[in-house]
């Protein structure tokens, strides 16, 4: 009895955090990224690895809008799901959550070959903020954690190269402007999940790309890869060579011996196979290869330490157990970006499956065994060839739509008349988002909104800031036409816009708030004070209601106000714009915490320690940020509660 691979629709019922509504003020402030390096590393780095370093590091997140409207309350909630399932693997799908792969079952077996996330909550670790633990999470953009990764992709059905059926996913990454698709199948009988990606330029420039494949699996595990080098990179900002597997005489591929957050990327010796697996005492696990164009590999720990034990718990629920994440990517690390030639794409295979073979014992015969047993069941021609049978697939056209993505892709499709085969981003999808755009692409005008509002997301490509230059100069016009110059580094012309809008302006707060940020830029941190002391007496004044728009409107304008405030000392203005916060924003932990600042800043230390006793979760709490524990210092000198220990490196000397 043959047994037909399917592709079938589910609804998962997960303990969720609700993620809120996306934070309404354009992302004009540097990129909070802390996967960078000191520049006296680079003297020592190969010459290509130093040259893909400085390759166009991301600035900033515009257009894309910080994610940080999430809580830490869960309940039961329906997520959508997309099986894919043989005789042999089933594999679940989030397509309305980056199209993340949930869950991969080792059918005979029965056993779980991921990490499998129990639970829903977004935390901040994305570039632009939510983020999720657990899975197989495809990462485009730049170094970090994709601004997808809470987002809704495109996904249909897509005959397979076997004769069977494939799941395309397929969206328009929009910090480099790039569309993408990952197409996922399982020939009859296989073990192995086959995954085919494609990236393409359909720009007259070449466009810098990256691309990682981040697979979370238990920690507990030994994880194995074809190199006797590595590249750690820690959050001290150090990128340096190590040898693999031992460094200080300490047994680095089991992650629990780490004490502190760090990453191995594995220097795989050119004409190498590209694999890494994961594998239990036993020798059973997952192993992910490719074919070479996808260069990277990557272990990723927590670290057994206070902190990383602190991060594990807050992805998930006490007792889950912990994880550690096997990668791999374009480039040999995530610092780099790599080149995407005008006109051009790139496209690799993946493949995700099984592995038993020993994983104890000297390295170079585990490693050796290992890669033998790969051969066996997955022989390395054998995925260069499901590659070029894949090819011709990638342009078919997509038939059942089983989840919908952004109309993003549709607008840019509109504006550009690419022909993207393979990927429709069709005009059913434009949304109230897109709308203004359509219409200013459509007349040569931005529309004026029907109703008072927050203004909606600005475009900053060259294309739509030079059709924002010959629009006509509406104070709204003028807003979104000095974001896009303040994206493109014309910062005084910027300002000129903002300040040309005031005059005729019915709404002042969007623009006091980005000179706010152009006054902090150029150092003149009164002068913003007192732009956001403005800001939010206006917002106070225009604002509606409380329902969602308005209150994250509140959240996040009375946030970085409060933050301009104290940083000049000005506690009484701090005090009024705290006592006009909403009544559901002051109870959040982000907030808590900046009102233990303003105690403390009004000289009442008793009371700010009072607030960590009280207890409180910063949910948007940033990766690597060590802010909490700095204010507590300044408290008290007994050690930082266990709750509030987040570090992620060793304490300076």
């Amino acid at each position: 009895m043959v047994i037909v691979t399917t592709i079938r629709r589910e609804v998962l019922t997960l303990p969720a955090a609700e993620l809120g509504t996306d934070n309404p003020l354009p992302a004009l402030r540097p990129l909070d990224e802390v996967h960078r390096i000191e520049d006296r590393d680079r003297e020592d780095l190969p010459r290509d690895m130093a040259r893909q370093l400085s390759y166009a590091p991301l600035r900033s997140l515009l257009p894309v809008r910080v994610r940080d409207g999430y809580g830490r309350t869960r309940a039961a909630r329906p997520v959508d799901a997309l099986v894919i399932e043989n005789d042999r693997l089933r594999a679940t799908v989030l397509p309305g959550l980056g199209g993340r792969i949930a869950s991969l079952v080792h059918l005979p077996t029965g056993r779980e070959l991921l990490y499998r996330n129990p639970v829903f909550q977004p935390a901040n670790f994305a570039l632009n903020g939510a983020w999720y633990s657990g899975g197989v999470e495809w990462n485009i953009g730049a170094t970090g954690h994709t601004t997808l990764s809470c987002a809704p992709l495109h996904a249909a059905r897509v005959p397979a190269p076997d004769g069977g059926e494939m799941l395309r996913l397929w969206e328009w990454e929009r910090l480099r402007d790039l569309p993408f698709q990952i197409d996922l199948w399982l020939p009859e009988g296989s073990d192995f999940l086959y995954v085919g990606v494609r990236v393409r330029n359909p720009h007259e420039r070449p466009v810098p790309a990256y691309w990682w494949s981040n697979v979370a699996v238990p920690e507990d595990r030994r994880v194995l890869a074809p190199a006797d080098e590595a590249w750690h990179f820690g959050y001290e900002r150090r990128l340096r060579r190590v040898p693999v597997p031992s460094d200080d005489g300490i047994d680095r591929t089991h992650p629990l011996n780490s004490p502190y957050a760090a990453d191995y990327f594995y220097e795989v010796p050119d004409g190498r196979r590209r694999w890494i697996a994961a594998l239990d005492a036993d020798g059973h696990g997952l192993v992910q290869t490719s074919t070479d164009v996808l260069r990277g590999r990557k272990l990723f720990v927590w670290g057994a330490g206070p902190g990383g034990r602190r991060w594990q718990e807050w992805l998930t629920e006490p007792g889950t157990g912990g994880y550690c994440e096997i990668q791999a990517g374009l480039a040999r690390t995530q610092l780099e970006h790599v080149r995407l030639e005008a006109e051009s794409e790139v496209s690799w295979l993946e493949a995700y499956g099984p592995l038993d073979t020993p994983s104890a014992g000297e390295w170079a015969e585990v490693v050796g065994a290992a890669e033998e047993r790969l051969a066996a069941v997955l022989p390395r021609a054998a995925v260069e060839a499901a590659h070029a049978a894949w090819k011709p697939y990638a342009d078919t056209e997509p038939g059942q739509t089983l989840a919908t993505g952004s109309g993003w892709g549709a607008l840019e499709v509109l504006r550009g008349g690419w022909k993207l085969p393979g990927t429709p981003f069709d005009e059913a999808t434009l949304g109230d988002a897109q709308e203004p755009w359509r219409e200013l692409l459509r007349s040569g005008s931005l529309p004026e909104p029907r109703r008072v509002r927050p203004p909606g997301e600005t475009l900053v490509a060259p294309h739509w800031r030079d059709m924002l230059e010959t629009a006509p100069a509406t104070p709204l016009t003028e807003y979104h036409l000095g974001v896009a110059q303040w994206h493109a580094g014309d910062r005084a012309q910027a300002v000129r816009s903002w300040e040309r809008a005031l005059a005729l302006a019915p709404s002042l707060w969007p623009l006091l708030r980005c000179l706010a940020v152009a006054d902090q830029a150029s150092g003149h941190h009164e002068r913003a004070a007192d732009r956001y002391t403005e800001a939010f007496d206006d917002l106070c004044h225009e604002r509606r209601d409380d329902g969602e728009l308005w209150t994250a409107a509140t959240a996040a304008l009375g946030r970085e106000a409060l933050e301009a405030l104290l940083r000049v000392r000005r506690a009484a203005d701090a005090r009024s714009v705290w006592e006009r916060l909403l009544p559901a924003v002051r109870p959040r932990g982000r907030f808590r915490l900046l009102e233990a600042e303003l105690l403390l800043a009004e000289g009442r230390p008793e009371a700010a320690r009072a607030v960590f006793d009280d207890g409180f979760e910063v949910a948007d709490l940033r990766e690597g940020a060590e802010t909490v524990g700095r204010l507590w210092a300044r408290l008290s000198d007994a050690p930082l509660p266990d709750r509030y220990d987040f570090r992620m490196r060793p304490e300076a000397p």
